[in-house]
């Protein structure tokens, strides 16, 4: 009997699952444990293994499509075997996708007038990239690809534009009009937003509609608190095996600020402020395909120590896409640090619906007078986002005064 294969869930909160592309077609073999599939959420991308040794039947659902979890997707077996499914829920099903694939079809006939052949509805390539190849008026036989087994990609579709003399890359006219040749261009370069990025898109557009965001910055004097990390550094790795790093010391500096600043750990929802009783700490963490922001549950519980694990065990975990919905859901407030892209400072936006959000730049030496005399001090850039409805200016500024004196006197934290 046929095996099938679902749409996996991947969290409590995850209502549909997006099937990005396959990697298998039908009448492929696939050994047990094989990617089959490469699945996203509006969180997560992870590739859908096979359960079972043998041939892809027959898939359910195409490439792009949304459906619940747990809806089957494909079925494996036997090359000879026929598959039987439940006929009252692909009849059931049948309105919305064929509703859907009408739509996708419009946005087909909007985007370009190229129509699909048989020939090349078999040729494996990415939706992306079939897109991009229609735009640009390329055969797609003349493409080669650099995929799992042959599928053309993006770049391959981006290689073979910049090799081609497509005729939307010259300028024309049309009625007396001359077409701009950089508008062609972009056309041909345009690329839809899907999965991670529609809804990092999505949620920062929201972000910024429904806050009243306000940024301000301070300098911190980390000379003090590089020294004492590099005077523990050697008696920590020893015991723990573990490695402080600045921005262990911010977060920890954060959580005793929030502490101290409760406003700050709190939320404005329907005209009402909601204050947590627990400071769940975000750490954005920067991905190929996006970002995402694991959250450290009940960080005012933990040590310095806990807190530099937890946070490299989560950005470990979401760089390998391993982090489960409920890894990323919950946090009260929020740090994104650039400074290793050398940037100093930046606007960093509410991860809403939390009050605020800290920023960390790069750290730079600079020249300070210290009791009339000229030194040279290490100073890190720090930039609080905070929500306006929910605090005003002074106690924020209050709060990243806080921050700074920690950082500043960084023995107190390991007090």
């Amino acid at each position: 009997m046929a095996v099938e294969v679902v749409m996996p869930k991947l969290g409590m909160a995850m209502k549909e699952g997006t099937v990005a592309f396959w990697n298998k077609q039908v009448g492929d073999s696939v050994e047990k444990g094989e990617a089959i599939a490469s699945v996203n959420s509006e969180k997560i991308e992870i590739d859908v293994e096979s359960p079972t040794e043998g041939t892809v039947l027959k898939i359910t659902v195409p490439e792009g499509q949304g459906v619940p979890p747990g809806t089957v997707i494909c079925y494996i077996g036997n090359p000879s075997e026929e598959v039987i499914t439940n006929e009252a829920s692909v009849e059931e099903n049948k309105p919305q996708i064929e509703m859907k694939e009408a739509q996708r079809t419009d946005e087909l006939h909007e985007s370009s007038t190229l129509p699909i052949s048989r020939d090349d509805a078999r040729v494996k390539i990415s939706p992306v990239a079939r897109k991009m190849a229609q735009t640009a008026n390329l055969e797609l036989e003349n493409i080669q690809g650099t995929g799992p087994g042959g599928r053309i990609t993006k770049e391959d579709v981006e290689e073979a534009i910049k090799s081609s003399h497509s005729p939307e890359a010259t300028p024309e006219k049309k009625e007396g009009n001359i077409v701009n040749p950089v508008q062609l261009e972009a056309k041909g370069n345009q690329v839809p937003v899907s999965g991670m990025r529609k809804v990092i898109a999505a949620r920062m557009q929201d972000s910024l509609r429904n806050s009243a965001q306000l940024t301000i910055t301070m300098k911190v004097d980390v000379t003090d608190l590089i020294a004492l990390q590099k005077q523990v550094a050697s008696v920590i790795q020893k015991r723990t095996e573990a490695k402080l790093t600045v921005t262990d010391f911010v977060a920890r500096a954060v959580v005793l600020s929030l502490k101290e600043h409760p406003q700050m750990n709190s939320a404005y929802i329907e005209d009402t402020i909601h204050f947590f009783d627990h400071i769940h700490l975000g750490i954005a963490v920067a991905l190929e395909k996006g970002l995402v922001v694991p959250v450290i549950q009940h960080a005012e519980s933990c040590t310095i120590l806990e807190l530099s694990k937890k946070s490299k065990e989560l950005a470990a975990r979401a760089r390998q896409g391993q982090l489960t919905s409920e890894e990323m859901q919950g946090s009260t407030f929020t740090i994104s640090n650039l400074g290793s892209y050398g940037v100093e400072h930046f606007t960093p936006i509410l991860n809403p619906p939390e009050a605020g959000i800290l920023g960390i730049g790069a750290a730079f030496d600079t020249p300070v007078y210290i009791d009339e005399e000229l030194k040279i001090r290490r100073i890190l850039p720090l930039s609080l986002t905070f929500d306006h409805r929910v605090l005003d200016g002074a106690p924020a500024s209050t709060f990243l005064r806080t921050v700074k004196q920690y950082l500043e006197e960084p023995l107190t934290m390991l007090l």
